[in-house]
């Protein structure tokens, strides 16, 4: 905490904004992340509205408090220290789904996977390679998620932001600028509200069927039964990242309680009790003797958050 006053001053503003329920003190990270890691945050905060989100960031601009904003923290490592700072989470209290013809708006912390469920009830297809993304619809925009060769610039239509002042932003796809795990949104900081996607109508039948057949891929291939961030490294051009450090003998390589995974050496898994440390270290041992073995530099596709 940043001093006595600031806490009081902005515990008070937190809970006036939002109702003491949704405001916690020195919360544990690793309670709200999917690799079970992390320290305690600061102040944890879940808005649900507009109004309430931009109300906590100007108590954050006011007490000048940096602010996080965290979906179900899928992609996302937090040190053992914590965060100084305020997490905002936009997960089940803001994640309304919507559907108009062959559109389906939905807001940030909805969760791909309900919105590909809703996608199917409807007969719509072009969401098919997003069911099984472990993340809500916020984090999906930002980093233009993709998968078995989909990736969310596919499908969207249209993105309403806010930037960091709490000014409200409609974003057309062809302004979003969505590369490869990169946006204008991730460029700019600004936070995901709600997001509109266009898909097109499609057999019921068909669109389960390749749902099943991803579902199927990913369940033989990835150690889901062990907590992890998903893939931790991107993808390096002409390369697959897991291929490289499986070639590089690491299969199974362990720091303390983080370890590549057996099953897909493209992910860094929680074997239990790992800390974020364990984490680092293995992941820095991996690019160097990547790079010594091949030459090739992987960059984590992984968020940090707080000191390291």
């Amino acid at each position: 905490m940043e001093n006595k006053e600031t806490e009081i001053n902005a515990v008070q503003a937190f809970c006036a904004a939002l109702g003491s329920d949704n405001v916690k003190l020195q919360e544990p990270m690793k309670k709200h992340t999917t690799f079970r890691i992390g320290g305690p945050a600061d102040y944890y905060l879940c808005p649900h509205s507009v109004r309430e989100l931009q109300a906590v960031l100007h108590i954050c601009r006011g007490e000048k408090l940096p602010f996080f904003i965290l979906g179900n923290g899928s992609n996302l490592l937090v040190s053992d220290k914590g965060y100084r700072g305020a997490v905002i989470q936009l997960w089940k209290n803001m994640s309304e789904i919507e559907r108009t013809g062959t559109r389906i708006r939905a807001q940030a912390g909805a969760l791909l996977s309900k919105i590909a469920a809703a996608a199917l009830e409807d007969g719509l297809t072009g969401m098919e390679f997003a069911a099984g993304i472990p993340g809500t619809l916020g984090g999906a925009v930002v980093m233009n998620a993709g998968a078995y060769g989909g990736e969310m610039k596919d499908i969207i239509k249209e993105v309403q932001v806010m930037d960091q002042e709490g000014n409200l932003l409609n974003l057309p796809a062809e302004k979003l600028e969505l590369g490869y795990r990169t946006s204008i949104i991730k460029k700019k900081d600004y936070i995901v509200l709600s997001a509109v996607l266009e898909l097109e109508p499609g057999d019921r039948e068909e669109i389960r069927a390749k749902m099943d057949d991803l579902k199927e891929r990913r369940v033989s291939k990835q150690p889901l039964e062990l907590p992890s961030a998903g893939s931790t490294f991107k993808r390096p051009e002409g390369y697959f990242a897991g291929k490289l450090i499986m070639d590089a003998g690491l299969r199974g390589f362990s720091v303390g309680g983080a370890q590549i995974s057996e099953k897909h050496c493209g992910f860094v898994v929680n074997k239990g009790n790992a800390t974020a440390e364990d984490v680092t270290d293995l992941i820095r041992e991996v690019q160097e003797k990547v790079k010594e073995r091949f030459g090739v530099e992987l960059e984590p596709e992984v968020k940090f958050l707080g000191e390291f």
